[in-house]
């Protein structure tokens, strides 16, 4: 186990706490996909199902490509016939929802690239045709998964680290689908299991930052490693502690009382 640097973990507890801090603007985001491996064409996986969750209100919004079949009356058998249309009106909505919600912070976990990110979703739209109104300024992105590893140290959890927090932490892991089940159900179109694995997804997500922010998120970082493995370590901590100081200024106050009364 790798101990966390402190300046970087100083930086990014700051970061996580002025996102709570601020989280009546704070959207946590995740989105579902075809599979981006076994891709020899080089084709853009396409997109299934896009969820943003209200970081202080746990109010969610949802775009899916089987909740734009269903409102066009596109049987579900169809659905891969009118794919391209169906994707385009549902990332037309989701760009539409960014828009109007501008100058809002997204909380995310490794939505960082062209692969599998912001970018990803602005490609496939360009993609079907389209030009994104409204494009979620970097500084607006906060990575939880980089944050956590800035907090806790690269080895805090095992890999998928997603669902190694899960059972630390007893969190219920109902409806998410982990990357190999969620191929096998774009395979199967079994969209609407997407979908529901892409809303659960949104609350862990919520749920792990929560936990962190609240310093009691369970990991595999011992509280030594967690402060750095340093000397100082006890000091800082007796520095900090609420309680220890009302005990040690109690203390003070005893030992001057008995200093008085043995000189009286």
């Amino acid at each position: 186990m790798t101990a966390p640097d402190p300046v970087r973990q100083r930086i990014a507890l700051t970061a996580l706490d002025r996102l709570f801090a601020d989280a009546e603007n704070v959207w946590v985001i995740h989105y579902s996909c075809e599979s981006f491996y076994d891709r020899v064409e080089g084709r853009s996986p396409r997109i299934t199902s896009v969820a943003l969750r209200k970081l202080d209100s746990a109010q969610t919004v949802s775009f899916s490509i089987h909740q734009v079949a269903e409102r066009r009356r596109i049987p579900f058998s169809q659905i891969e016939q009118h794919y391209d249309d169906l994707e385009k009106e549902m990332l037309a909505a989701f760009f539409g929802h960014l828009g109007s919600h501008r100058g809002m912070k997204y909380l995310h976990w490794n939505m960082r690239d062209v692969n599998y990110g912001f970018q990803a979703i602005e490609h496939r739209f360009r993609v079907l045709g389209e030009e994104p109104a409204y494009l979620v300024e970097d500084d607006k992105k906060s990575d939880l998964s980089r944050l956590l590893i800035d907090i806790y140290g690269v080895g805090y959890i095992d890999h998928p680290r997603m669902e190694k927090l899960l059972a630390k932490n007893h969190i219920a892991p109902r409806d998410f689908l982990n990357g190999a089940e969620e191929a096998k159900a774009f395979e199967e179109r079994n969209f609407a299991a997407l979908h529901q694995s892409t809303l659960r997804k949104v609350d862990v997500i919520a749920n792990i930052a929560g936990r962190a922010h609240d310093r009691n998120l369970k990991t595999n970082t011992t509280w030594w490693e967690m402060h750095g493995g340093r000397v100082r370590t006890p000091l800082i901590w007796m520095a900090e502690n609420r309680m220890f100081q009302v005990l040690a200024g109690l203390a003070s106050i005893i030992g001057l009382a008995l200093a008085v009364w043995a000189l009286t």
